[in-house]
């Protein structure tokens, strides 16, 4: 399985994606360097009672293996690593992956980067959106985006919103993610590995898929927007 998840999980350096939307387009031009978005998620996992403290997450105590992963905008996983303690920071997390030499990190070319969200450094080949401005969908619901800021932020957010959709697909398909078995921790990491490469095997044989589906980007974005009344800010970036 593990020769199978390298040979269906492997970067990709464009941007480009079919059969996307006019509003997709539009988002693209705005950050025509983009090749992806990076975040990390937070897996279920059973660990050994001394081991816990690292691996409890945010919430009810459960325990998590924090897992870090890039898509293209095709909803496709092009970078996968797995097995982080739960209570590990995102940032750490990547800092750690990209400059461990064992890891294959794709770093993007110097003319491109990836959309993260902020609880990342903005540096080259990372784009974060501005700093203490409203950023998530959701904050955009009752209100327009205003500033310039927060339309790049609005725009920055919807586009970044893949990688949401595809871990949104992922657990969805794989309910093992949201409650792990009872095996070695070694096992669990292999089982979220094992999951991404299916996932990715089904994305990209164009298997006509109920979940992929449901996680389009129009009806997620409409239904995050909460309506159209934001349609302008995609235009009005300066």
């Amino acid at each position: 399985m593990m020769n199978f998840a390298r040979e269906v999980i492997v970067p990709t350096y464009t941007n480009e994606a079919p059969n996307t939307s006019e509003r997709h387009r539009k988002l693209k031009e705005i950050f025509p360097g983009a090749i992806g978005a990076l975040d990390g998620t937070l897996i279920h996992a059973i660990v050994a009672v001394d081991q816990q403290t690292r691996y409890r997450g945010r919430g009810k105590g459960e325990c998590y293996q924090n897992v870090l992963a890039i898509c293209d905008f095709n909803m496709v996983f092009t970078f996968l690593w797995a097995g982080w303690e739960g209570i590990a920071h995102d940032s750490r997390v990547l800092k750690e992956v990209a400059f461990n030499q064992t890891s294959g990190f794709p770093f993007p070319p110097t003319d491109k980067y990836y959309l993260c969200d902020a609880a990342y450094t903005n540096t080259r080949g990372f784009m974060t959106p501005y700093r203490n401005t409203r950023y998530w969908l959701a904050d955009f619901r009752r209100r327009r985006a205003l500033t310039k800021e927060e339309k790049f932020n609005y725009a920055h957010a919807q586009l970044r919103n893949v990688i949401e959709r595809s871990y949104g697909v992922l657990k969805a398909r794989f309910p093992i993610l949201r409650r792990m078995a009872l095996f070695s921790f070694p096992k669990q990491r292999d089982i979220v590995i094992a999951c991404f490469a299916v996932y990715n095997f089904i994305r990209k044989s164009n298997i006509s898929d109920q979940l992929f589906m449901e996680y389009d980007e129009d009806t997620t974005f409409s239904e995050e927007q909460g309506g159209d009344n934001n349609s302008e800010s995609v235009h009005d970036i300066e």
